[in-house]
């Protein structure tokens, strides 16, 4: 059987947003239960929709990525918020919050990147 893959796929950053989703959802697993509704699913939205921007703009015009990949730096800054809230709660260790951030961090240098190398392109 033939394997499908999408060309977004193949993407590093789309790759490390799907791995910080899945870090998102093994720590908010020990987040209290009164939490369900409010910071965890806060955290997973937000955590997730990195990754779906990424996905939706690849393949349409450089602008309109440009544009999913900002949604997607908004993104990667409500989960700073997420992760800031966590630690203050103490639902997470400062070693969990370090984590957090550095994957954060390497996600927005990385869309960041994306976006000046499609500017580039747009120019010639």
């Amino acid at each position: 059987m033939k394997t499908i893959k999408f060309k977004f796929e193949d993407l590093q950053v789309y790759q490390k947003a799907l791995d910080f989703t899945d870090s998102t959802y093994a720590i908010t697993k020990n987040f209290p239960n009164a939490e369900r509704y409010a910071l965890t699913s806060q955290f997973i939205r937000a955590s997730i929709s990195i990754a779906l921007n990424i996905a939706e703009g690849t393949g349409d015009t450089n602008a309109q990525f440009n544009r999913f990949l900002q949604i997607a730096i908004g993104s990667v800054k409500e989960c700073v918020v997420c992760t800031t809230i966590a630690k203050r709660q103490d639902y997470i260790s400062i070693e969990q919050e370090k984590e957090l951030r550095e994957k954060l961090e390497e996600l927005s240098k990385m869309i960041t990147s994306l976006q000046k190398h499609l500017k580039t392109i747009t120019k010639d």
